[in-house]
């Protein structure tokens, strides 16, 4: 596959200088104040968005609302067909949707297109998945009855996306959604507007092809604002919501005040433990890409390596050097490893905690600092880093939403699960063994606490087969695949009495006379 210029890619996903914020189906809305898109691959201005005024919400939330009600009766496999006609849309869109994810976001363009393969695997799980929305049938105690569990569609859901994977994240929960009989109502970051726009009108294509419920996808657009709006809103009865903890706490929270559903996913703190027997060049590798992969940017990005004692200066000297071998820049160059942070903030609030590791004692086997000159002229990039730590450390207990690893030492396996499960984050976890009974005890109930426990590969990216969550403080929810279905519809118990009778459960009688 080819890599497109950003101008046949631009051109390809109908993206120009001016594009409209608020989508309602195949409708543009805009309005006055304006998102400009900036690129943190070079600064450049890539075009504007338009935020979504009270009004274009409140009409957003009823023509949603209206296109449930039409969808939630279209038979399951006929939703499913939808999904599959935009899964090919986003195969024959993979190069230029992957190149604009690159280059709003700045990940690499390998990235990119892996974000967007993600899309039409869940595309594909979400077709299968329309002819396998299961119940139950339960053995009634009373004679001539039977029961069975039922799922219904739940309504117009709510999505709130991050900037880090500005498509895939959506894509997981909206195409199950459809299937499940919603519409869906989608705020993407305000960071890469774009992304989200572009993927709206590849669904209006399926939208105007297929004659569907036209406001089946609806695009919100602006600030934090956008968010409290739905996360209030009793017309929405499920918000899936992805970003940091603070944030999480915030929507669900709000959500759980009007007794709503949330689905969250938030912040990650996620460590590889290091075992004796771990395949060294195995270990390099997973603890390289968990690090520096989207410039650590990632919710399932290492953050920490807990290692053995016995082969600590090993390892830590293999990754050193292989840190010394990373080519950073514009992430458009399939030669470079790394690209930059995703804006000035993220830049400065990397530095102040490289500050803080200092602060509290910790020692810099290689310290990052921010690069300047016309390669990066967006002033974005940064160099990694990797710091001894004491676990227990405040800038150790919270994530850094960057290129920042900590390594420290254990003795025993006990201790080593016990420092991984010792931050309040749940999100995912490694270990790196060739020892069964090691890996069988990481897999255990008294090991890993986390939503995500590997063996032998690192924390960072995961298959749409298996759900994907947390637990703790990154949010206990579950999306993608497996059930995770189940959070988008409710959950009905029917008894059928087919009989002549009418006789109570638990033999209750009652004297008729």
């Amino acid at each position: 596959m080819s890599q497109p210029t950003l101008q046949e890619a631009l051109k390809s996903l109908s993206i120009d200088n001016e594009n409209a914020g608020t989508w309602m189906g195949v409708n543009a809305h805009y309005s006055d104040k304006k998102i400009p898109s900036y690129s943190p691959v070079d600064g450049s201005l890539i075009g504007y968005a338009s935020f979504t005024t009270d009004e274009q919400y409140e009409k957003s939330i009823i023509e949603a609302h209206k296109s449930f009600l039409e969808w939630r009766n279209v038979p399951a496999p006929k939703r499913g067909e939808a999904v599959r006609v935009f899964g090919n849309k986003l195969r024959d869109q993979k190069s230029a949707l992957g190149l604009l994810v690159s280059y709003e976001m700045g990940k690499s363009y390998q990235e990119g297109l892996g974000e967007v393969q993600e899309m039409i695997d869940i595309c594909d799980f979400a077709v299968g998945l329309s002819r396998q929305l299961t119940g139950l049938t339960i053995k009634s105690e009373r004679p001539e009855h039977f029961m069975m569990e039922q799922y219904h569609p739940m309504g117009v859901i709510g999505i709130i996306s991050a900037f880090n994977f500005p498509v895939a994240v959506w894509a997981w929960n909206a195409t199950l959604a459809w299937v499940c009989g919603n519409s869906c109502v989608w705020k993407g970051s305000e960071k890469t507007p774009l992304c989200s726009i572009a993927c709206q009108k590849i669904w209006n294509e399926v939208t105007l092809e297929m004659n569907l419920p036209k406001n089946l996808s609806i695009i919100l657009t602006g600030d934090k604002n956008i968010g409290v709006k739905m996360s209030q809103d009793k017309r929405i009865p499920v918000v899936s919501a992805t970003g940091s903890t603070l944030m999480g706490k915030a929507v669900g929270e709000k959500v759980a005040s009007r007794l709503g559903r949330s689905i969250l996913e938030l912040g990650g703190n996620n460590a590889i433990i290091i075992t004796e027997s771990a395949d060294l060049k195995m270990t390099v590798t997973a603890a390289v890409f968990g690090a520096i992969g989207t410039a650590g940017q990632r919710c399932t990005s290492t953050r920490r390596l807990i290692i053995h004692e016995s082969i600590y200066d090993k390892v830590c000297n293999s990754i050193c050097d292989a840190y010394e071998q990373i080519k950073i820049g514009s992430p458009l160059n399939t030669k470079n490893h790394m690209g930059p942070l995703i804006d000035s903030d993220a830049v400065n609030n990397y530095l102040q905690s490289l500050k803080d590791v200092e602060k509290q004692g910790g020692k810099f086997l290689l310290k990052g600092y921010q690069l300047k000159g016309e390669s990066y002229s967006s002033n974005c990039y940064v160099t990694p880093s990797i710091a001894e730590v004491e676990n227990i450390w405040n800038v150790v207990q919270h994530e850094t939403f960057a290129p920042l690893l900590y390594v420290m030492k254990y003795s025993d396996l006990k201790e080593a699960l016990n420092t991984q499960n010792n931050v309040p984050q749940g999100l995912s976890s490694a270990i790196m063994t060739n020892s069964m009974q090691e890996a069988n005890m990481f897999l255990s109930a008294s090991g890993s606490d986390c939503g995500i426990a590997n063996v032998n590969i690192g924390t960072s990216g995961a298959e749409i087969g298996c759900a994907f969550g947390s637990e703790k403080e990154t949010g206990g929810g579950r999306e993608s695949g497996s059930d995770a279905w189940k959070a988008y519809m409710r959950r009905v118990t029917a008894t059928v009495n087919y009989g002549s009778e009418l006789p109570l459960a638990q033999g209750v009688e009652f004297d008729e006379s």
